[in-house]
């Protein structure tokens, strides 16, 4: 089993609405949006551990449209000020360190 799929599996609950058979085909960008959306702080940083913070804002901010709305306003802000603040390609201060 796959680090990826290890984590879908432990965090089982979250994808509550997939289909066993198709849990192995979930991307990054509704892995994203779903632990984002639905999954604690501990969910948090167990995903920026799989995929590392600068995908995880690169998939974030990838969002448009139809998909930038399936975030909860207040996770969509909440994320934009981390991101903006940790990640150093979104905060010039950052590339300066």
């Amino acid at each position: 089993m796959t680090p990826r799929e290890k984590y879908i599996a432990d965090h089982a609950a979250l994808f509550w609405y997939t289909p066993e058979a198709k849990k192995k085909d979930i991307n990054d960008n509704l892995l994203v949006e779903t632990i984002l959306n639905y999954g604690s702080m501990d969910d948090v940083k167990a995903l920026f551990n799989l995929l590392g913070m600068d995908k995880v804002a690169e998939i974030f901010f990838a969002a448009k449209g139809r998909q930038k709305l399936n975030y909860f306003p207040q996770i969509y802000n909440f994320f934009t000020l981390v991101f903006n603040r940790y990640v150093p390609q979104r905060n010039p201060e950052l590339q300066a360190n």
